[in-house]
């Protein structure tokens, strides 16, 4: 497993069974800039965001895209958007298992407002995603499930292809928890916005290939 900039982007040799799946996280909104929980919010890029949703088209446009997909929220669409527009596929594809979690009476708070409100349960939060519940909101194992489930059934829809999914951080730190065992508050990794995770998925078999530039643990 390397890091994302160690892994050439230009097409390369792969068994036809194997898709080559790229996790992008949506560009910046302002609710990022202010460190809030922005959860099922549907807040849109601000001017950084597109910003970097360019930078992501850029870098995939060389790569021999076949197909984009992304969660539901207006960030999210807007930045999968640019990469099909750059990458000249007619059609995003919205897939519900890549929305964000349920982040419930959460939505809206800063970690310090949210450590306020329910310290125990952001405790678990922060150290045991394998059993933390956003209060009034959504178990991180259930939406690990469900974002591992999607990424399984991306990669049977496009056996030998090159697709990208847009999605949020915490749906890409879940997903790549559960293929890396890791577990306490090293789960929370940095995933920069508008960078890239590169999976092979083959039938069933998921295999993180390289992990996301920057250092936003937000």
């Amino acid at each position: 497993m390397t890091n994302q900039l160690e892994v050439p982007l230009q097409h390369q040799e792969t068994e036809t069974s194997t898709c080559r799946l790229y996790l992008v996280r949506h560009g910046t909104t302002t609710m990022n800039v202010e460190n809030r929980y922005r959860g099922r919010r549907d807040v849109p890029l601000d001017a950084q965001g597109y910003q970097d949703a360019v930078d992501a088209a850029r870098l995939l446009s060389r790569v021999g895209l076949t197909s984009v997909y992304t969660g539901p929220l207006r960030r999210t669409i807007a930045t999968a958007q640019i990469i099909a527009d750059e990458a000249r596929i007619p059609d995003l594809r919205i897939m519900h298992g890549l929305n964000n979690v349920d982040y419930g009476a959460w939505e809206g708070m800063t970690a310090e407002e949210a450590a306020g409100h329910a310290p125990t349960a952001y405790n678990l939060y922060r150290t045991a995603p394998e059993v933390a519940v956003c209060p009034s909101g959504e178990r991180l194992a259930d939406a690990q499930e469900r974002m591992v489930s999607t990424l399984r059934l991306i990669g049977k829809r496009h056996p030998g292809e090159l697709v990208v999914a847009v999605t949020h951080a915490v749906m890409i730190r879940l997903a790549v928890a559960r293929l890396t065992g890791i577990t306490g508050e090293q789960w929370r990794i940095p995933v920069g916005r508008g960078s890239l995770t590169l999976f092979h998925a083959t039938g069933d078999e998921l295999r993180l290939q390289s992990l996301p530039d920057g250092d936003d643990v937000d």
